[in-house]
């Protein structure tokens, strides 16, 4: 098999349970919510995705096999950090990272001693083996994971509940103020949400905020 990629590149994690931490971001191309084209936004069952993950023309990006793509996430973190001790820390994106990311690019990242970060939709089923699994459910789109690590909503989204998810089994829930023209309004809404329902903490888009790639 190969996988389409979009772009990988070193950075800081800038939102989540994780924020802060250095990491390689793997950007997966594709998503079963978006095409990806301005064109079809509006008919969108995400309609308000920031992200650009149509085509491999991102740093890095291609076409790989398993050893390839390893390879090339390996480099990307061995030129980032300067720490031989620290642990090596990859975080699969997209778009929907589970259209493509499978067992054997699993284990395939964990030999070469990857803790393996995972960012979904949640409409997919979950390979064997990540490590730790972020869920943002969009509003229209059948859930089928309801356990992991964190689940993030961007907040408010239109006929959605942050109720609706109370009882899955996350240890962390969070809610993410929509970006964009109300990004003020939405984050007093998301803060007000969660004063309220102290289950539910903030997060917050720093790498916008720093301007973090």
């Amino acid at each position: 098999m190969s996988y389409r990629v979009k772009e990988i590149y070193y950075t800081l994690q800038g939102e989540g349970a994780q924020t802060g931490r250095p990491a390689v971001f793997l950007r997966f191309t594709g998503c079963n919510l978006w095409s990806g084209r301005e064109e079809d936004r509006r008919k969108a069952i995400c309609d308000f995705c920031d992200t650009d993950f149509v085509g491999t023309n991102g740093p890095r990006g291609g076409e790989y096999s398993v050893d390839e793509l390893v390879e090339q996430v390996t480099e990307t973190w061995l030129l980032g950090s300067s720490d031989a001790d620290a642990k090596p820390f990859v975080v699969c994106t997209g778009g929907e990272p589970l259209l493509q990311l499978d067992t054997a690019l699993i284990d395939a990242l964990h030999h070469a001693d990857f803790e393996i970060a995972v960012e979904t939709n949640g409409t997919l089923p979950v390979p064997a083996g990540i490590d730790w699994l972020c869920c943002s459910p969009k509003v229209g789109a059948k859930m089928v994971i309801e356990q992991g690590d964190e689940l993030k909503i961007v907040y408010p989204q239109r006929d959605i509940d942050p109720a609706t998810f109370a009882h899955l089994n996350f240890p962390h829930f969070y809610l993410q103020p929509l970006d964009g023209p109300d990004l003020d309004e939405n984050t007093e809404l998301a803060m007000e949400y969660c004063r309220k329902h102290p289950q539910w903490s903030l997060s917050v888009q720093t790498h916008k905020l720093l301007g973090i790639p």
